[in-house]
């Protein structure tokens, strides 16, 4: 463990770092040998207000910079971004504990959602109708909200902000970015590079804070819209505050992705699917497949008897390593809830095939390590079934038959992604009519849609009409104001008493 001072972070605000006055600090680890990193300053209500007064005052200019220009600003952001990828890459690695190239994914998911936001000129544009009537025009416009906010989690720290600031910004409004206060340090540089790419100051504030920042967020009259990533039960919280605030809110809690496998699937592809997407970034994805549904009990042995040597081969290194399949947990708190939902399975009677719990990284001790985690027969009843547990464990529920597979995923309280591997394109297409899930894969286990199309789950996994990035980032970000005009011709109609029509 190293025994360096850790460094103190700040707060951006109003195009330059500012320290933080509440006098309170989280601490920031670098998860994989467990060392200090840094400290970061949790904002009072009074340094969220800061931030938003300037906000509000650069917001209107920027509103009514032209929607090109403001395009040119993201562009050379993406510029920037490419610059300084590798350094963004490693705070990212060091601060959450993903391996190097998934952090690198993480960035560039980010990064395709402020390229489709490029496209605002004309996405943006509204409709025009000429005639409605009688010398009548009538047409509508998108006019951006104003200050918005966005909270996002740990697990993706470069990508979620981006996915929430990239197409606020570029609708004209200023935002208030408030990210996990565990890895802060990839968006104080994101911000960074936003204002180098000729953002106005104040356009993008990033406040550090925990529940007080979230609740001075709530709470701030000027604040005209919040975007939120994390679990569930504060999800829950901020839609339900937020709302009977007055604002517009959209929020994604957790999930329990399952991936069905029918009996006629590539088992090879089948088990490669499950084990990248059930252990990649160990298991701290709101994508990752958490739960596998064989169909058929032929189908559930031969999975199982795959999936134990894979699971158990898993390579586990630190973060900073280039073919690890995944590194370390993000606390050493999360690594025993983590811990003790793998022990509370054990307890529910369900059987534990591979136990990765001891796993300790040599060179690295002080780390928040665990090896992969297989279990099978878990039943529906089970808390490891029903609840996210947001690590490297992977459960296996038996399906009798497709309608059981099928009713599991559809029945379960989260309903972010699920896939289903199979040869049948019958069954296959029947699957995605009816199951009651937001983002399904076909023989793709992860599936996030690409920036152009909108991510989002249903039931307790989000809460909110709209959805993240995609056409729907747009709709959220901005308000319809339509107008119906007419010129007079020097004909005089009269009053009119009646609501007017077209008839």
């Amino acid at each position: 463990m190293s025994n360096a001072t850790p460094a103190e972070l700040t707060h951006f605000i109003g195009g330059k770092p500012v320290r933080g006055t509440s006098g309170r600090f989280g601490d920031v680890f670098q998860p994989m040998d467990g060392s200090l990193r840094a400290r970061v300053p949790l904002a009072s209500k009074a340094e969220v207000a800061a931030a938003v007064e300037n906000a509000k005052a650069v917001q209107p200019a920027w509103a009514a910079t032209n929607p090109q220009r403001r395009a040119r600003v993201l562009m050379k952001f993406l510029e920037l971004a490419q610059r300084d990828y590798d350094k963004l890459a490693d705070c990212l690695a060091r601060e959450h504990g993903k391996t190097l190239p998934d952090a690198r994914g993480d960035i560039q998911r980010g990064l395709e959602v402020v390229e489709f936001a490029i496209g605002i000129p004309h996405l943006m544009k509204g409709e025009f109708t000429e005639g409605a009537g009688p010398g009548i025009d009538l047409y509508s416009v998108r006019q951006p909200l104003g200050v918005v906010a966005g909270i996002t989690p740990f697990n993706f720290p470069a990508m979620i902000p981006l996915w929430k600031c990239a197409p606020a910004i570029a609708c004209g409004n200023a935002f208030i970015l408030k990210p996990s206060e565990r890895d802060p340090g990839v968006p104080l540089m994101l911000a960074e590079l936003f204002l180098e790419a000729g953002l106005p100051a104040g356009v993008l504030n990033v406040v550090n804070g925990d529940k007080e920042a979230v609740d001075a967020i709530l709470e701030h009259p000027d604040i005209q819209a919040i975007g939120f990533v994390g679990s569930t039960p504060i999800a829950a919280y901020i839609y339900e505050r937020g709302c009977a605030a007055g604002k517009r809110v959209q929020c994604f809690g957790g999930a329990k992705n399952h991936m069905i496998v029918m009996p006629d699937a590539d088992m090879d592809q089948a088990v490669d699917a499950l084990v990248g997407a059930g252990y990649g970034s160990a298991g701290e994805r709101c994508m990752a497949v958490s739960v596998a549904v064989p169909v058929g009990p032929k189908t559930a042995d031969i999975l199982v008897e795959t999936l134990i040597p894979r699971v158990e081969s898993l390579k586990i290194g630190p973060s900073t390593s280039a073919d690890a399949d995944f590194g370390p947990l993000v606390t050493a708190a999360h690594l025993k809830k983590v811990k003790d939902y793998v022990a509370l399975g054990i307890e529910e009677g369900a059987k534990l095939q591979v136990d990765g719990r001891n796993f300790k990284m040599q060179g690295y001790e002080g780390g928040f390590y665990m090896g992969g985690c297989l279990f099978d027969e878990v039943k529906p009843h089970m808390r490891i079934y029903k609840e996210e547990i947001f690590g490297p464990v992977l459960s296996v529920v038996r399906a009798n038959n497709y309608e059981e597979g099928l009713k599991l995923a559809s029945d379960h309280a989260y309903g972010n992604g699920v896939a289903i591997f199979t040869r049948d394109g019958d069954a296959a297409r029947d699957f995605a009519a009816r199951v009651n899930v937001g983002m399904v894969g076909i023989n793709v286990p992860i599936p996030v849609p690409l920036a152009y199309y909108t991510f989002g789950g249903w039931k307790r996994s989000a809460f909110g009409d709209l959805n993240q990035h995609g056409p729907d980032s747009v709709r959220f970000y901005t308000k319809t104001k339509t107008v119906t005009s007419r010129w007079p011709s020097g004909v005089k109609e009269g009053a009119e008493f009646v609501i007017p029509t077209m008839k």
